[in-house]
């Protein structure tokens, strides 16, 4: 099984409901796609290093999952691109 953690960060204007659903959202395409989440963390919102989309401030969310299939992961890039709520997103292997 391979390990990844996963980052992404929602624009600050949305509703708290709204957020938590994309979280949510993009666990379930992760599931689907036979991906087994480990850990989920809401990290809160946090300053931007610079500003995107003239946003200063953004929602960290942190999953970490394993899977064997790639397709789990090119589905979360996929899906984050397209989703107008997710500013930004980053997909990082972990070494054993």
């Amino acid at each position: 099984m391979r390990k990844y953690e996963i980052m992404f960060i929602v624009k600050p204007d949305v509703e708290e409901q709204t957020m938590k659903q994309v979280a949510e959202d993009m666990k379930t395409a992760l599931e689907n796609n036979h991906a087994n989440v480990l850990e989920l963390k809401e990290m809160g919102q946090k300053d931007l290093a610079y500003e995107i989309n003239k946003y200063k401030t953004g929602y960290y969310f942190l999953f970490t999952i394993e899977t064997e299939d790639l397709n789990a992961t090119k589905e979360f890039d996929r899906l984050a691109l397209i989703n107008e709520n997710i500013l930004r997103h980053l997909i990082v292997r972990v070494d054993k």
